[in-house]
């Protein structure tokens, strides 16, 4: 096979072997991609999630009043699961925050699925009920 290749300025012509003509196709799709990528990364640095977390985005501080209410929505759940038992509250916390299967909770505390489900649901009532008391929040 013949290929051209630039050397200098000046465009050669070679005969070379089938390998070696793959061999430089390969190379120059990988020139190719290459560039692609240094286009999409104008400014040189690499993608990651660094320079999207600090600039892709503005930075969030939280006002006072945020932190304020976000203290208060926590209080009141907290309030909620005190009027829980130990047991209600650690497999609802373990459903709720784990993502644990009634299955796997069953496993873990040593019970059925369905004391499980039973537990999670009174707590579910709880908060429903809590909630019913505050229908435009």
């Amino acid at each position: 096979m013949e290929v051209t290749i630039h050397y200098n300025g000046q465009a050669v012509a070679v005969e070379v072997t089938l390998e070696v003509y793959e061999f430089l196709d390969r190379a120059d799709h990988k020139a190719e991609n290459l560039s692609h990528e240094q286009r999409r990364h104008w400014d040189g640095r690499e993608f990651d999630e660094y320079i999207v977390a600090t600039e892709g985005v503005g930075i969030y501080g939280e006002t006072p009043e945020d932190y304020l209410c976000r203290m208060e929505t926590l209080g009141e759940l907290m309030a909620v699961l005190d009027t829980c038992t130990e047991a209600q509250r650690r497999r609802f916390l373990l459903y709720a925050l784990d993502g644990l299967t009634f299955a796997e909770i069953g496993t873990v505390c040593g019970c059925s699925k369905v004391s499980v489900y039973e537990s999670i649901d009174a707590v579910r009532k709880k908060f429903l009920k809590f909630f019913a008391n505050y229908p435009n929040e």
